[in-house]
């Protein structure tokens, strides 16, 4: 990274909460303009007008749009390229978490994490990464989880998508090495975001002995990595890279008793 920004701009999906806010915020603070994309449209603009008014020299555009729909990453890029706006960071934020079985999901809710998880991430890839690598400069980061590492019932479908989003950030990554575009996967455990519908007190507990991580803490060591190392991956946390291979190999009892215990959480 040259540290001129001026003129470039940032997109970040799933920008309205968690550790979206985070990405738009402190992409600001590099000296991107920012795209902040969500279907939370009160909640967007109101952090859109927030990082405004704390960087008043960088330019914000909010765009509320349902990343699910399968013409959502054309329409993005599509809205980029008419006006001339040049992406050089695409922040693959976005997403949503059950649990429940696959069986006992609604279609449609099958549908949207599919979509949102594996087609649009990876079409918003396929046509911004096209004009990085035309410009032989970028930085895409797409957003996994440790949970990619092995598969959980229960949350299958989000453990399948990540796992995908996972894997194929990493060939991407080595497609669009050479052109001088920078592709990095952040796997993080637990973190300190509504996402998983934990209560604050559960939150700050888990921040307080480790097992949690603070969603701004995460991005900016993320940032940091994308654009500073050629890391091909990043997972937050001494715990997670501790217990990486005991999440990879898990037996299926445990997984078994696990999904008994935590069958009051499907919905």
């Amino acid at each position: 990274m040259n540290g001129n920004t001026a003129g470039r701009s940032a997109l970040v999906t799933g920008a309205s909460s968690g550790m979206g806010v985070h990405y738009a915020t402190q992409l600001a603070g590099y000296g991107y303009n920012v795209i902040m994309v969500s279907n939370q449209d009160v909640q967007l603009r109101e952090v859109a007008a927030s990082i405004k008014a704390q960087f008043n020299d960088i330019e914000v555009i909010s765009i509320c749009k349902d990343l699910s729909g399968r013409e959502a990453a054309q329409e993005l890029f599509d809205f980029c390229n008419e006006r001339g706006i040049e992406v050089e960071v695409l922040i693959n934020n976005a997403g949503i978490f059950f649990f429940n079985d696959i069986i006992d999901c609604p279609k449609e809710r099958v549908s949207t994490i599919v979509n949102l998880h594996v087609f649009t991430v990876t079409m918003l890839c396929r046509l911004f990464g096209e004009k990085m690598r035309e410009r032989r400069k970028g930085y895409i980061l797409n957003m996994s989880s440790i949970s990619a590492h092995t598969p959980f019932c229960g949350i299958s479908l989000y453990t399948a998508t990540k796992s995908y989003i996972r894997t194929m950030s990493r060939a991407f990554r080595l497609e669009l090495k050479e052109f001088g575009v920078h592709v990095m996967t952040v796997s993080p455990g637990a973190v300190a975001t509504d996402l998983y519908r934990l209560p604050k007190n559960l939150q700050r507990l888990g921040v307080n002995i480790g097992v949690i991580y603070r969603p701004e803490k995460l991005v900016r060591n993320a940032l940091k990595r994308l654009f500073y190392t050629n890391k091909k991956e990043y997972i937050p946390g001494y715990i997670n890279r501790l217990f990486k291979p005991v999440y990879a190999s898990l037996p299926e009892w445990f997984k078994m008793w696990a999904r008994k215990k935590t069958a009051c959480l499907k919905k």
